[in-house]
């Protein structure tokens, strides 16, 4: 880790409003407890108002307040890197929010970090086009945030064609595949769909409630819990 980033990364960890040790300190950054001092030291000199008390430990006012957009080398490779592979795998409106978390950092980034931000060589590349899924991403996400049933013209493997009422509860990216994740009323359980299989989304105005045994939640913990050969398998894609 650079100086700038400890240093920054001690600011943040004081930030939390309680009292801490230099030995806490030292342990959870990995360094001794002389560089935490010596640390210290070099932020109280830049003005920064840590109260140091002597067999007790570090607080910082609770009216300080860090300039905004202060990133370490990782906080900033994985804003780029996740912002690349949104405009790369999203569709045009997610691509478009992307580039205007971008710009809007930039804007305010100073100099050094800006051209960090330019020059990064992480990448999302996609040789293979999202049209089919990225169609249908809007009104799913629409659906899932607004907690709306939605109804799918669906095609599975075998090319037959299902329409089913849904209650979308998350996308998730499995590269190179996009999928939903829904509570089926047809099916009366959990399934997953994949984006590029839907033909048709319908969105309804029929509201839905997080039920317990139909939420995301329980979704998950099914998942987790496969393993035991007594528990039922995890949905396949339709």
């Amino acid at each position: 880790m650079r100086p700038a980033d400890r240093l920054f990364q001690i600011i943040q960890l004081l930030r939390r409003g309680r009292i801490v040790t230099a030995q806490w300190l030292a342990e959870t950054l990995e360094v001794s407890q002389r560089t935490i001092y010596r640390d210290v030291a070099d932020l109280i000199a830049r003005g920064v108002p840590i109260d140091a008390e002597a067999g007790v430990g570090y607080s910082l006012s609770s009216h300080y307040d860090l300039p905004p957009l202060q990133f370490t080398q990782e906080e900033l490779e994985a804003l780029v890197l996740g912002a690349r592979l949104v405009k790369g795998w999203g569709d045009a409106s997610l691509s478009a929010g992307a580039q205007s978390i971008l710009d809007k950092v930039a804007a305010v980034m100073p100099g050094e970090l800006k051209e960090q931000m330019a020059n990064s060589r992480l990448y999302a590349l996609n040789f293979q086009g999202t049209e089919a899924a990225a169609r249908h991403m809007a009104p799913l996400r629409l659906g899932i945030r607004e907690q709306y049933k939605v109804e799918l013209l669906y095609e599975d493997a075998r090319e037959r064609r299902t329409k089913r009422l849904v209650r979308p509860l998350a996308l998730s990216f499995l590269a190179p595949l996009w999928m939903l994740t829904a509570w089926c009323e047809l099916r009366g359980a959990f399934r997953n769909f994949r984006l590029d299989r839907i033909i048709e989304v319908t969105p309804t105005q029929t509201w839905f409630a997080l039920e317990a045994g139909k939420r995301m939640e329980d979704f998950l913990e099914m998942i987790a819990t496969e393993a035991s050969p007594t528990d039922p398998p995890s949905p396949s894609v339709s």
